[in-house]
């Protein structure tokens, strides 16, 4: 590591200048933080990486913005945590080391190496005292005693469910390792069948998940997707026999009103009951069906499915419905049974159609007929009942109410409300990944393993890939063991952990990495959670930030800590796209920080990302606007270098450039601030950096030149430290934020655009502060426009305060 020297620095030399201040910040433990309650305070956190290969520009993306906005508030007085981890376990780190042919470990931990080391070069402020990573025994151990307090309340549960299988690879597949029905990895067709599986009960915080979303400051738009992820609906449970199965079989309806009108019984092909058809036909659709993504399933313009045989009794009027498997009825939304209404439903509507099925019109609007030849799905005014004996002519509000509450009075039917969100399944028939501490016992069942005896460790294994059971269960030697109850023989689990299960937590073990006495001090994750701003991508607002705060809920009720959100605020990054495809491993289009940090320097990289275009919103990523960036960079230290040299210390005068300082200083605290919008608080230094350049010498260049290396020092602080240093300071990442003085805020003149008929005819500099009469007055006493308006009087004059005069002729 060499050091950079006087000589070197006279020009701009990005390497040594980065090596330089890196070095600095960690000598002076700069970004490292205490438990030491201070306020104010900031918890400033990017979704941690999949150690799967290496850095995109994706991540140079959402790392820059946290580290902008945390070297940003630590500016203000706040202390700030800005940790950084990785998310080692589960498939991605899994496949990623098949590929390489590589144990999991060996390959993961080395990613992480070389990870870490893109992260240093960056220059990114994280407190690396608080590191982990998920597959570490000492992070793992505490996610196991944690699922241990799942378990003994209830809330961890073992059932069997339908999983997408492939033949060939012999493993269960996620819903993004099926395209087109087949498996992603070996081009097998897909089929479905029934595995036990372990559970978390998040069904029953489904509500309180809808409710506190009202407490957080999130987008709209990550509420919304969240809100119809859960999907509440307020209706009824209705039973239909199956006297074939002996089963009382329950549908969820939110139309109680069109009970009559329901002419065929749906079964999802995923439905518990459908193994029970001893029918190849039922068999092979199931198995064809199942394989298929449920977006395809619920978008399909066609409609499949086959006849089991079996009839369902309609409890409203005792009809033998006839029962279906088809796929265009899912498991994720009430029961995965509906009573078909093909009269007032499109879906039901086209199946009956394909089919031949009857169609029984129920309700009807108040006024006017109604083509029977379609279905009527919209609701009307004062709509009535037909068709449903004793409940014709009542409106359908009413009569769906009546028919339920003499359901109920029978024992048939209840007012109930369903959530679209299900159980969440989080065991893995993979290798690569935390185990489960419990152990079967053919005496005692599923017998927790011990406290004392935690961590249950990964063992490693020779032969890690997927070949019909669980990789570990190859592993005797470990998984035979005595039961931890009886001491008779058992069996210790062979699945994994999810590894959204390790992501829903790994942010309270960040405020106490190193206890070993417990997962976390229940003092230091209430003093640094909620965290205050969660940056990531859409793709995850749903799944992992939906368990994530379900996991929370269960701590706080567990007594483990005091809140019931994780996240106050977040943020959604937009995607960095290459060809208008989103850069990632999945797609291949993948382009790595070291190569372009190397070449250009990282400052000129963080300033690229964060200037492609607003950081919520999607960006095309192009080499030539780096090299754009780079020049920027450059000019910026030559005109604060020749400011160094020539400008006179001492007090600005207050002109017109120290007011240009102080608007900046406005625009960008506004920037980063409050709406994160890094853009355009770059483009408002360049802006400043423009000015300077014209007077280099002045009085208020000094103060100009430091404004602007004060504000451009989050998103670029290596050179920003070095200027800071040239202009006489020490310490910039210690300074305190420039502050505007309003005084200065106040524009002596603003530039008024006139135009004749919307094109531009002259350009007028006034006082903010003059009238629209005033301003019209002085518009039309311009030559230019005189010229245009031809002696005569303009039809209508447009004003905007401040800033055009338009007049249509």
């Amino acid at each position: 590591m060499r050091e950079a020297d006087e000589a070197s620095m006279e020009r701009y030399e990005a390497g040594a200048i980065e090596e330089k201040w890196q070095r600095v910040w960690e000598d002076a433990r700069a970004f490292h933080v205490s438990n030491d309650p201070v306020q104010p305070k900031s918890y400033v956190l990017e979704m941690l990486p999949y150690p799967s290969g290496t850095l995109h520009m994706g991540h140079m993306l959402v790392y820059t913005i946290g580290d902008v906005v945390t070297r940003f508030r630590s500016r203000n007085g706040m202390l700030v945590l800005h940790p950084q981890g990785f998310d080692a376990f589960g498939l991605p780190a899994e496949n990623a080391a098949i590929r390489d042919g590589s144990p999991p470990r060996e390959s993961t931990d080395r990613n992480i190496a070389a990870i870490t080391k893109s992260m240093h070069r960056v220059g990114w402020a994280y407190d690396w005292d608080r590191s982990l990573a998920t597959h570490e025994p000492e992070y793992y151990r505490w996610q196991q005693w944690q699922f241990l307090r799942f378990l003994e309340r209830g809330l961890a549960y073992r059932k069997g469910a339908p999983v997408k299988w492939c033949p060939n690879d012999q493993t269960v597949l996620a819903n993004e390792q099926v395209i087109d029905g087949r498996c992603e990895r070996c081009g097998a067709e897909v089929e479905s069948r029934l595995m036990e599986q372990w559970f978390f009960r998040i069904t029953d915080y489904a509500q309180a998940l809808l409710d506190d979303l009202d407490t957080v400051d999130w987008p709209e738009s990550i509420k919304a997707r969240q809100r119809n992820w859960i999907g509440r609906s307020e209706g009824a449970e209705i039973l239909f026999r199956i006297e074939e199965l002996d089963e009382d079989v329950p549908v969820f309806t939110t139309r109680p009103d069109t009970l009559y009108g329901a002419t065929f019984f749906v079964l999802a092909p995923e439905h518990e009951l459908v193994p029970q058809i001893d029918s190849d036909e039922v068999r092979e659709y199931v198995r064809r069906a199942s394989a298929k993504k449920t977006e395809e399933r619920a978008a399909a313009v066609e409609k499949t499915g086959v006849l089991t045989g079996l009839h369902a009794v309609n409890p409203v009027n005792g009809e033998q419905l006839p029962v279906y498997v088809a796929d265009y009825v899912l498991t994720d939304y009430g029961t995965g049974a509906i009573m078909a209404v093909p009269a007032h439903d499109q879906r039901d509507f086209d199946f009956a159609a394909a089919f031949e099925l009857p169609i029984r019109h129920v309700v009807r609007p108040a006024v006017g007929d109604v083509d029977e030849g379609v279905a009527y799905v919209a609701h009307t005014e004062g709509e009535v009942l037909v068709n449903s004996a004793e409940f014709d002519g009542l409106r359908a509000s009413e009569g769906g109410r009546r028919i339920v509450e003499k359901l109920e009075a029978e024992g048939r039917g209840r007012f109930t409300i369903n959530y679209r969100l299900r159980d969440w399944g989080f065991s893995r028939q993979r290798y690569w990944g935390c185990p489960i501490p419990v152990v079967y016992c053919t005496e005692c069942g599923i017998v927790p393993v011990p406290e004392d005896e935690l961590p249950v460790l990964l063992p490693e294994i020779e032969d890690y890939k997927p070949k019909g059971v669980p990789p570990l269960a190859q592993a005797e030697d470990w998984v035979n063991v005595p039961c931890p109850r009886c001491s008779g023989p058992g069996r210790r689990e062979t699945e994994t952990m999810d590894t959204f299960v390790d992501s829903s937590w790994y942010f309270l073990r960040y405020c106490d990495p190193h206890n070993d006495g417990a997962p976390f001090e229940r003092a230091a994750v209430d003093y640094w959670n909620p965290v205050d701003l969660y940056i990531g991508g859409v793709d995850h607002a749903t799944v992992h930030m939906i368990y994530a705060r379900f996991w929370i809920k269960v701590l706080n009720d567990l007594g483990m800590l005091g809140f019931r959100e994780p996240f106050a605020q977040f943020f959604s990054n937009g995607w960095v796209t290459v060809g208008k495809v989103k850069m990632s491993k999945r797609a291949g289009n993948i382009v790595g920080p070291d190569d372009f940090v190397e070449r250009y320097g990282a400052d000129a990289c963080r300033l690229n990302i964060l200037f492609l275009g607003p950081a919520d919103q999607d960006m095309e990523w192009t080499e030539a606007s780096v090299e754009a960036m780079t020049r920027f960079v450059r000019r910026l230290w030559s005109v604060v270098n020749e400011v160094a040299d020539q400008a006179p210390v001492g007090e600005p005068e207050g002109g017109a450039l120290a007011r240009k300082a102080h608007a900046t200083i406005a625009k960008v605290t506004d920037d980063i601030g409050r709406r994160f919008a890094f853009n355009t608080g770059i483009a408002a230094v360049m802006e400043l950096v423009n000015e300077l350049s014209r007077d280099r010498g002045g009085r208020d260049a000094r103060f100009a030149a430091e404004t602007a290396v004060s504000l451009v020092q989050p998103y670029a602080p290596h050179v920003a430290e070095e200027l800071w240093s040239r202009l006489g300071h020490e310490r910039l990442w210690e300074a305190p934020w420039p502050v505007a003085d309003p005084a200065l805020l106040e524009v002596e003149r603003v530039e008024v655009v006139v135009q004749v008929n919307g094109k531009i005819r002259d350009r007028l500099l006034v006082s903010p502060q003059l009238g629209d009469d005033e301003l019209v007055e002085l518009a039309r006493a311009s030559e230019r426009v005189v010229q245009h308006l031809n002696g005569g009087e303009p039809a209508r004059t447009v004003v905007v305060p401040g800033k055009l005069v338009n007049f249509v002729t």
